[in-house]
C-alpha cells in the first residue's frame, strides 16, 4: 500500500472521511447453484454454502424476483487502509453499537465500506465524523 503509512486506528479514524452513497441498496440472494446473471450489475457479492449473496439496488432485485433485506445505505471509508489494519473497523463498530446502529461490514482492497440502514444512515454519518474528529484532536500533538 502506498501513501498513508500509519496504519494504527487512531490515525485510521482520523483519516476516515467517510462518504454516503446516495444509492439505496438491499441484499438478496440466489438459491445455491444458481449463478449471478451476466446482465446483473451488483455492489457486493458473497459466495456461501446456501448460495449466492447480493448487495444490488432495489430495482434489481424487484427486476430479478428476489425477494430481499436489510434496505441500506453504503458509507466508504476513503482513507486507504490496510486489510491487516488493527482495531480500526472495532472502534467504528463499538461507537455505532453505542448509538443504536446496525453495520455490516464490507473490505475492499483499498477501502472499507459500512453498510447501515437506510433510515439511519445521516445519523451514522454524523456519529463517524464525530469519531473522526475526536480522534483528530487525540492524535494532535500536544502544543504549548
Amino acid at each position: 500500500m502506498s501513501g498513508n503509512t500509519d496504519q494504527t486506528a487512531g490515525a485510521l479514524l482520523a483519516r476516515m472521511a467517510p462518504v454516503l452513497d446516495p444509492q439505496d441498496w438491499v441484499y438478496a440472494r440466489l438459491p445455491e447453484g444458481t449463478p449471478l446473471p451476466p446482465d446483473v450489475s451488483a455492489l457486493m457479492t458473497c459466495q456461501e454454502d446456501e448460495g449466492l449473496t447480493l448487495i444490488v439496488t432495489p430495482d434489481t432485485a424487484a427486476r430479478l424476483g428476489l425477494a430481499t433485506d436489510f434496505p441500506c445505505r453504503r458509507i466508504t471509508l476513503t482513507v486507504q487502509s490496510d486489510l491487516d489494519a488493527v482495531g480500526f473497523i472495532a472502534a467504528i463498530a463499538t461507537e455505532l453499537t453505542r448509538h443504536g446502529i446496525s453495520c455490516n461490514v464490507v473490505a475492499g482492497f483499498h477501502h472499507d465500506h459500512l453498510l447501515v440502514p437506510q433510515d439511519r444512515a445521516g445519523e451514522a454519518m454524523d456519529v463517524l465524523k464525530a469519531l473522526s474528529r475526536s480522534n483528530s484532536i487525540d492524535a494532535a500533538p500536544d502544543r504549548p
